[in-house]
């Protein structure tokens, strides 16, 4: 938990848009996304991201990219026993 990706010469990282991260419970189980913002707004902003990451990162590390709002499946190996949710208010 104390290295970042940086520190690995074989490992890269896949950006994928998804909007039900912004999905709330507060009235039970089944999500609400009353509040996720439209595409009109995340688009440009997933797309500002992956252009600032790569410009920062690129040269460094592999990237690959989903495509927004496509329907894509997506195969993963969690390498860790922690998973963060880092919420900012």
């Amino acid at each position: 938990m104390n290295k970042s990706l940086l520190d690995f010469e074989d490992l890269g990282i896949l950006f994928v848009s998804n909007f039900t991260l912004y999905g709330s419970t507060k009235k039970g189980f089944r999500p609400s996304y009353i509040e996720a913002a439209p595409a009109e707004v995340s688009e440009p902003l997933y797309t500002e991201f992956l252009h600032h990451f790569t410009s920062l990162y690129g040269s460094k590390i592999k990237i690959q990219s989903g495509v927004f709002g496509a329907m894509m499946d997506v195969e993963l190996v969690n390498d860790g026993p922690v998973t963060l949710i880092i919420e900012k208010q």
